[in-house]
């Protein structure tokens, strides 16, 4: 099962450094830094957020999620900073809530004045971040694959992937940390193979930089409890970060969850499930419902 799961990993990287995009490609500088994006589809605006370490191509090209939503919808998916073909800087106050402002400063730079906002894992953290400080711009919000990031939370994880990537180690930390609860961590040679496709692709300062950047994207309880724009949550039943989902639920006005069964972080956003349920707020959510085909 540990080495089909590898063989997949494999497969679907391989694919994200050679395939070839249909949609348009675009890129503005955003407070100085180069932010690439890809655009396809008519419609109300859904604008994508990738996860840590990932690119809008493999978050949501390659999965098929960006094609599937451009069906029916102008679909916005952005390379954050420190990924992809966006600039890579290696100071940390680059990161945090500069990755909010970039998802605002795109939308500007597009002349839309509200957007479906869609993240996933980092994404998510920063959708969230942008849901509580930029509520006029958000018409709905999907948070995937993360959940409340709190103050008092231990984020040791945060610095040990930091220092793991500083001394040439890549994303060690982070791999163990997603394995699910019960289940086999992934091997020193599978995690030095994932390594190695992962950093190909990416900066190691950049991204140091970049995951201490996060600790600035918490959110309060009463931004949570005074929250009026309408959130959805998919996360996986084998998801880690489920306990910030459960933290979140109960807290956070005008909030949907819906847990994928058999889901972890890695498959949960490959899921059909996932589309499913995001197709269907979306649509539930939608300005001009009469303009937006199932």
């Amino acid at each position: 099962m540990r080495q089909r799961s590898l063989c997949g990993l494999v497969i679907f990287l391989l694919a994200a450094s050679t395939a070839v995009a249909a949609p348009q490609h675009g890129s503005f500088l955003s407070n100085g830094v180069k932010i690439h994006y890809i655009v396809e589809g008519e419609g109300e605006p859904v604008l994508l957020i990738h996860g840590f370490s990932a690119s809008a191509m493999m978050n949501w090209v390659l999965p098929g999620v960006f094609a599937n939503l451009a069906k029916h919808y102008h679909v916005i998916a952005l390379d954050n900073r420190g990924h992809g073909g966006s600039g890579k800087p290696h100071e940390v106050e680059k990161y945090g809530p500069e990755m909010v402002e970039d998802a605002i400063r795109l939308l500007d730079h597009l002349k839309i004045d509200k957007a479906h906002i869609v993240g996933y894992s980092m994404g998510g953290f920063i959708t969230e971040k942008l849901v509580v400080t930029h509520p006029e711009r958000v018409i709905s919000a999907t948070v995937g694959g993360a959940g409340w990031s709190r103050e008092d939370d231990d984020h040791a994880i945060i610095d040990q992937i930091a220092k793991s990537l500083d001394e040439g180690n890549g994303i060690a930390p982070l791999m163990k940390a997603l394995t699910p609860p019960g289940h086999p961590v992934p091997s020193d040679e599978q995690i030095k193979a994932r390594n190695q496709l992962i950093m190909a692709n990416n900066d190691a300062k950049a991204l140091s930089a970049c995951i201490r950047g996060m600790l600035n994207l918490q959110t309060t309880k009463q931004q949570l409890e005074q929250n009026k724009v309408p959130v959805l949550a998919i996360i996986g039943e084998l998801d880690p970060l489920k306990k910030g989902v459960d933290n979140m639920t109960g807290v956070m006005a005008n909030l949907k969850v819906v847990v994928v069964p058999g889901g972890d972080h890695i498959t949960t956003f490959q899921s059909p499930k996932f589309t499913e349920a995001l197709n269907e707020f979306l649509t539930e959510h939608a300005r001009h419902p009469a303009t937006v085909g199932r």
